[in-house]
């Protein structure tokens, strides 16, 4: 059967795309489907891959990331030509956050012999995508746009792909927006990696929760349920009277059965313990909001009095092409390295 693009109809002889046929005959069929891929009109998650064979997509998959590869090839990238000037730090000055993957937690024990669990954050091809200034946003600070995690451009629409052509980097799974003051901006398509937070400092975490779908107040909000006996029928987890008295109504904010999770949460003020600089790991005290595998967004604290040693951090970002040469690992002075001689207790 032959494979259905819109109105029209591809030969049989183009039903398989690759070593079995004539790459010539094949070439009409690949260039509709690409025209057709890339139109704004059409969702290509829906129609694309519903009369293709499996050695269709695979060439299809080679065709569209080659076609990306010359694109950008062709186009110079931003970090060759002049960068944009650095300033020095000063109080009251804001860096620009990263993007990272939550890996999971393990232990680390300190000097002393106390045990912390951390969360390892791994920083997965983080860039810079936009710049937007002062004046053309709010009026109050500059705004950098950032992406994290690089993904397949054979599931984005054209508009999308420009947006990253801009840039110069190739699509992401997840952008966010951090707000910089004017000695911290940075070019579209310069790298961030784990290096930008060191060691001592304190960092908030921004991700979403684990979505628990529709809960009762046991579960919501920490209730302990009614009697399982003394008359009790059908009401052991219910949560009682809402609206008993006067007002005769139930007031805004009561706590009631409803939707648990899946909303953005912020853990502020976690201490870095450890930095990898080979694997781009940042090791962060407790947990994080989200699920093994999701995406979150780690910048500076804004706790003042956490704030202490930013004017140490460097400044706008790490350069890994820089003058700083930094060994694999990065710990902090208080944190315990199992080739070091055993913890001793005075």
């Amino acid at each position: 059967m032959a494979a259905v693009l819109g109105w029209r109809q591809l030969p049989a002889r183009c039903k398989v795309v690759g070593p079995s046929c004539a790459i010539k005959e094949c070439r009409w069929a690949a260039s509709l489907l690409l025209v057709r891929f890339n139109s704004n009109s059409t969702n290509p998650s829906t129609w694309w891959d519903e009369h293709l064979s499996e050695q269709n997509k695979e060439y299809m998959q080679q065709l569209s990331g080659q076609e990306y590869k010359d694109m950008t090839a062709s186009k110079l990238c931003p970090l060759k030509d002049e960068p944009w000037p650095l300033h020095p730090w000063k109080p009251g000055s804001h860096r620009v956050g990263i993007i990272a993957v939550k890996l999971g937690m393990m232990p680390l024990w300190t000097k002393s012999g106390e045990k912390h669990a951390v969360t390892m954050l791994q920083v997965q091809d983080c860039h810079v995508i936009k710049f937007t200034s002062k004046e053309a946003g709010d009026g109050k600070s500059a705004v950098l746009t950032i992406g994290g995690k690089n993904v397949s451009s054979f599931y984005k629409p054209e508009s999308i792909i420009d947006f990253y052509r801009e840039a110069g980097v190739p699509p992401k799974q997840k952008i966010t927006r951090c707000k910089v003051s004017d000695n911290a901006i940075l070019k579209p398509g310069t790298p961030l990696y784990a290096a930008h937070f060191r060691p001592g400092q304190y960092v908030d975490v921004t991700a979403k929760t684990i979505g628990k779908g529709f809960q009762g107040v046991m579960k919501r909000w920490g209730y302990k349920g009614q009697p399982a006996s003394h008359g009790q029928t059908k009401t052991h987890r219910r949560p009682g009277a809402i609206a008993a008295g006067d007002p005769a109504r139930v007031f805004p904010g009561t706590k009631m059965p409803g939707p648990l999770g899946n909303f953005y949460r912020t853990a502020y003020a976690l201490k870095v313990w450890r930095v990898n600089t080979k694997s781009n790991i940042i090791y962060v005290n407790g947990s994080v909001p989200g699920h093994t595998n999701c995406l979150v967004k780690v910048s500076d604290t804004k706790i003042g009095v956490k704030q202490k040693g930013f004017e140490n951090l460097p400044f706008p970002t790490y350069f890994a092409d820089g003058d700083e040469e930094l060994p694999e690992d990065l710990y902090d002075e208080e944190v315990f390295q199992l080739n070091e001689p055993s913890v001793k207790y005075s």
